[in-house]
This record gives C-alpha cells, sequence and structure tokens, in this order.
C-alpha cells in the first residue's frame, strides 16, 4: 500500500496564486456551506475577509439575522453558566466572586472612559478601541434617532400653527370683507339722499321765481 504525503499547508507567497487559490476555495467553502444548510436545514452564515480586506459572505438567510442570533444565545449561554456558578458556590465564594466581578467590571468601565490603560498590550487597546467605536456608534444612532424624532415633532407642530394662523386670516378677512361691504352701502345711499334733497331745492327755488313773476 502505497503511503501518501500530505502537502505542507503554508501561506502562498506569490500574490497571484494566492488570489486564485482564495477564489477557488472560498467558492468551494460557500458551496460546502450551501449544500450543508439544504441537506439538513441549518440556518449558516459564512464571513470572509481575503487579505486586500474585501468582504465574502454566504447566509442561508440573513447575514445579520445570524449574529444577532448568535450574540442572544451567547448572552443567555453566558447568563445561564453564571447562574450555575453561583448556584454552586458557597455564601463566602459567592461573595468573593461577585467582588471580583464588580471589580472586573469597574476596570472595564474605566478603560473605556480612557483610564488605567497601561497594563494594557497591544491586542488589548486594540479590543478596546472596537468596543469603544461599537459604543460610540450606538450612542450617535440613538442620538440621531432621538434628533429625527424631535425635529419631526417641530415640523408637525410647526404646520399645526401654519394652518390655524391661515383659518384665522381667513376670519378676519372675512370680517373685514363684511363690514367693508356694509360701509360701502351706506356710502352708496348717501349721495342718492342729498340729490333727492338738491333736487326738491331746485323745485322750489324754481316755484318761487315763478310766483314772483307772476
Amino acid at each position: 500500500m502505497v503511503r501518501t504525503t500530505r502537502k505542507e499547508i503554508k501561506k502562498i507567497e506569490n500574490i497571484t496564486a494566492r488570489q486564485v487559490t482564495f477564489s477557488k476555495r472560498r467558492r468551494g467553502l460557500f458551496k460546502k456551506a450551501h449544500e450543508l444548510s439544504t441537506l439538513c436545514d441549518a440556518d449558516i452564515s459564512v464571513i470572509v475577509f481575503s487579505s486586500t480586506a474585501k468582504l465574502h459572505e454566504f447566509s442561508s438567510s440573513s447575514t445579520s439575522q445570524v449574529i444577532q442570533r448568535y450574540i442572544r444565545h451567547k448572552e443567555k449561554t453566558n447568563k445561564e453558566q453564571l447562574a450555575s456558578s453561583l448556584q454552586r458556590l458557597s455564601p463566602e465564594d459567592n461573595y468573593v466572586f461577585l467582588l471580583k466581578e464588580v471589580t472586573e467590571r469597574s476596570r472595564e468601565l474605566r478603560q473605556m472612559k480612557g483610564e488605567d490603560l497601561d497594563g494594557l498590550c497591544v491586542e488589548e487597546l486594540s479590543q478596546l478601541e472596537r468596543k469603544v467605536a461599537k459604543a460610540l456608534t450606538r450612542v450617535r444612532r440613538t442620538k440621531d434617532d432621538k434628533l429625527h424624532k424631535l425635529i419631526t415633532g417641530l415640523k408637525q407642530k410647526e404646520e399645526k400653527l401654519m394652518e390655524c394662523n391661515g383659518k384665522l386670516k381667513q376670519k378676519i378677512n372675512n370680517k373685514v370683507e363684511g363690514n367693508g361691504t356694509k360701509s360701502s352701502r351706506k356710502q352708496m345711499g348717501l349721495p342718492i339722499f342729498e340729490q333727492i334733497q338738491t333736487q326738491n331745492n331746485d323745485v322750489s327755488f324754481d316755484t318761487s321765481l315763478k310766483l314772483g313773476l307772476v
């Protein structure tokens, strides 16, 4: 029986050959993931970054949904493990464990604020930087959402005020036009009365002249 020798797995130095191999292996990986998802009804997500930092991904449903599902599962598992560990501890050990947990969380909080960083290595600083970036992203997203809701509410109030202002102006204009019509009618009636009076005076004056001549 001929014994086969395994090929040593190491980094491909030739850039072109490396890219060709990456493309072939990536397609093979995604194909296997698709087959596993189809055959076994599994929810699968594969995320790959090439050496040039280009993102490639495959997901049987949605990558973001799979990631969120993983995070929820991880959080649930951690909580269950923590609860199980606390149940097995004695009161004294439980106190020591909780004190250690509080101390660790306090240290992480100070580091998130930029304090107590001297004891961290480069990798730990990089991890902390990513945590801060994620936290900042969440803060900005929350702030933007609140600003959007605030601006939307102010615009709605502005529209209502403009609508009320328009209705009020219309009422005032209608009232002014009504008063103007009544005033015009009075002014139009005054000259007619004066004309009648003038005509009567002219008739009286003419009659007097005629009587004088007689």
